[in-house]
């Protein structure tokens, strides 16, 4: 019987048997964690399943290249943030973590060619932290205000300040409104992200 061919834009299905072999169903060959690496590399959407109980175990594998990389290869992940990450573990903040780590990620990754030509050939802190630094004030800005504007609909009770009064009394068209505003004010951070590889 045929293998049932994979839809454009559904993810490569990665099965992991119980001898930590992984199978690659589209390329019916089994694989490393290497393979996967380069898999996300090139863009390739994969996700990994328990071959015996078919659960998505795509996070853990994740996790296990990463720990692979950082053993075996040039460590990337300073021991302070990696500190301050297990710190946030069960703390208030953990849910927003992700968010915010996926937000910064992306702004590293938009900007990653400009980055590069805008640090040369030899990418070390001397050329890449102002850059990263004005990326990370731009992000952090950014990320401030999308919590205002997340956190103001949020408080049934009014606080006490009188600025966050108004802001119970704000109607959904005052809410569109930020919400151009904020649309906007993105826009303009892209034009001087943009500008920093000039």
């Amino acid at each position: 019987m045929a293998r049932k061919k994979r839809e454009q834009g559904e993810p490569i299905i990665i099965k992991k048997y119980a001898n930590r072999r992984l199978y690659n169903t589209e390329t019916s060959s089994y694989v490393t964690l290497d393979h996967l690496a380069d898999m996300i590399k090139s863009g390739e959407e994969f996700v990994v399943r328990d071959a015996k109980t078919g659960e998505d175990i795509t996070r853990a594998v994740l996790t296990q290249i990463i720990f692979e990389k950082e053993t075996r290869e040039k460590n990337m992940l300073p021991i302070a943030f990696l500190r301050q990450l297990i710190s946030l573990y069960g703390d208030s903040l953990q849910a927003m973590v992700p968010s915010y780590l996926q937000s910064a990620m992306e702004v590293l990754t938009r900007h990653q060619e400009q980055i590069r030509s805008a640090c040369g050939d030899q990418m070390d802190n001397k050329n890449f932290m102002p850059i990263f630094q004005e990326l990370t004030r731009q992000n952090l800005a950014l990320f401030e205000q999308s919590m205002r504007v997340f956190t103001s609909g949020a408080h049934q009770t009014p606080p006490a300040k009188p600025e966050a009064q108004e802001e119970t009394t704000e109607t959904p068209r005052t809410k569109d409104k930020e919400l151009a505003d904020l649309q906007a004010q993105l826009a303009a951070l892209k034009e001087k992200v943009d500008a920093l590889s000039n």
